[in-house]
């Protein structure tokens, strides 16, 4: 089991210990549970599929970074498929604020980048904030998404967030989670380009068209690539380097151990992430930053 885990672990009831305990022990727990996992764990424990997610909302806060504000946030996303993604707030010292991930943002990337296609609920410790609400407006699930809350009634994302903006307002069809393929290439063979590049055509851009994605390779020479997800607020859009972050953190690697990155994105677009790229990646210690371009 990992580290970070075993505070928040001793604290659950035994039942739910012993139905999570081969799956949080194995050395590559991936931060999620299929369907299948999770019905097991439901049955071993006597948890419905509301209980069960609140009750992970500990192990889910337990892989946050918070070394700017120390208050973790735990999330649950559960995918129409029944699987489960674990959440959380991701802060980053050295960057700016506007750098960091919050937890339904990471919960929602996680099931993205996973595969998932559609959510049926995303489940927090804390109220979503409003750039929170706004970026899962984005989702194509919309205002249906079944917001759970400790202490509250079962609500839905228009609930917290009525007479919202969002894609609609603006005539935009493919929404977040949708399955698209850019078709961008790059006559490279780099593994590292190469993942970056199929993270860009996956991306969910359609305000800007600048399809962009990243790739980090850790010293361990794993590969971790992130989208691009814009929101049609602008300002709630989630970076691909913090996408990538997401996955690298949530599978248990160091943020602090990126030795090579590279960025994928268009020659001649309206908008760059090559600065605050590396900018970020400067922070967490990785000067080993490129660029390539379609």
């Amino acid at each position: 089991m990992h580290p970070r885990f075993h505070t928040a672990f001793s604290a659950l009831p035994a039942t739910l210990q012993s139905a999570l305990r081969p799956y949080l022990d194995a050395p590559d727990f991936p931060a999620m549970f299929t369907a299948e996992q999770a019905a097991a764990i439901r049955t071993g424990c006597g948890l419905d599929d509301d209980a069960l997610a609140f009750a992970l909302l500990p192990l889910a806060a337990a892989c946050s970074l918070t070394p700017i504000s120390h208050f973790h946030v735990g999330a649950i996303a559960r995918g129409q498929s029944g699987n489960l993604y674990f959440g959380a707030n991701m802060e980053f010292s050295g960057a700016p604020l506007q750098q960091t991930v919050h937890a339904e943002q990471c919960a929602v990337t996680h099931a993205w980048l996973r595969g998932e296609s559609a959510l049926a609920s995303v489940t927090v410790n804390y109220t979503p904030c409003g750039h929170c609400r706004q970026f899962m407006n984005e989702l194509n699930s919309g205002g249906e998404l079944q917001i759970r809350l400790p202490g509250r009634a079962p609500a839905t994302l228009a609930d917290y967030l009525p007479d919202a903006f969002g894609p609609k307002d603006l005539d935009i069809a493919s929404l977040l989670m949708d399955k698209v393929d850019h078709g961008h290439q790059l006559a490279l063979d780099d593994a590292l380009t190469q993942a970056a590049l199929a993270a860009a055509n996956q991306s969910h851009a359609p305000y800007s068209n600048a399809h962009s994605g990243v790739a980090l390779e850790t010293t361990d020479g794993i590969i971790y690539a992130g989208r691009y997800a814009e929101n049609a607020a602008f300002n709630p859009s989630l970076p691909p380097l913090q996408a990538a972050l997401i996955l690298l953190n949530l599978s248990g690697d160091d943020c602090l151990n990126i030795r090579r990155a590279v960025l994928v994105e268009p020659q001649e677009a309206i908008l760059s992430q090559w600065d605050a790229t590396r900018a970020t990646l400067a922070a967490l210690g990785c000067q080993n930053v490129s660029r390539a371009t379609f």
